[in-house]
């Protein structure tokens, strides 16, 4: 059960909330209220529901935040949780501190050939996770604290 406090919007078939562990603002969650870890057994109405749902999050966080990117990704394949999705901003600041840390930049001798970007989404998301959601003591955040970027989001996305 998410905490009231956590809660961003409540939709038809879908509930959006701030990771209750990210310390990083904007961290959202975009569940199914339905018991089901498969897109195809979803109802049609749930479905027409996701994907604007899925653009307005995003223009959200793009007007609060500026990231310099969007991941989503979708989950829900472990027994108890139904599909669901992260939607996390990639702020500067997290890249910078991805690029200061020793660990994550020893995975660079794995990247392959070269990219566009020096980094890819699932060495960043590891990152995150391990950094500013999972970690005791986070690094210093920048931006709003958690509180004030549900309020934000509660308010940007009221008006949508």
């Amino acid at each position: 059960m998410i905490p009231d406090r956590f809660i961003v919007s409540d939709h038809d078939h879908w509930r959006v909330n701030h990771r209750i562990d990210a310390k990083l603002p904007g961290y959202l969650m975009l569940a199914t209220k339905h018991d089901v870890d498969d897109l195809s057994l979803l109802p049609h109405a749930a479905l027409l529901e996701l994907g604007p749902l899925l653009a307005r999050l995003q223009a959200a966080l793009r007007t609060i935040f500026q990231p310099v990117r969007i991941y989503v990704g979708r989950y829900g394949h472990s027994p108890g949780y139904p599909i669901h999705f992260h939607v996390i901003p990639v702020h500067g600041w997290v890249e910078r501190l991805f690029w200061q840390d020793e660990r994550y930049r020893a995975l660079q001798q794995f990247a392959g050939p070269a990219r566009d970007t020096p980094t890819d989404g699932a060495e960043l998301t590891l990152f995150i996770w391990r950094e500013l959601c999972e970690r005791p003591g986070p690094p210093d955040i920048e931006g709003p604290t958690v509180e004030d970027t549900i309020a934000l989001l509660r308010g940007e996305l009221a008006g949508n």
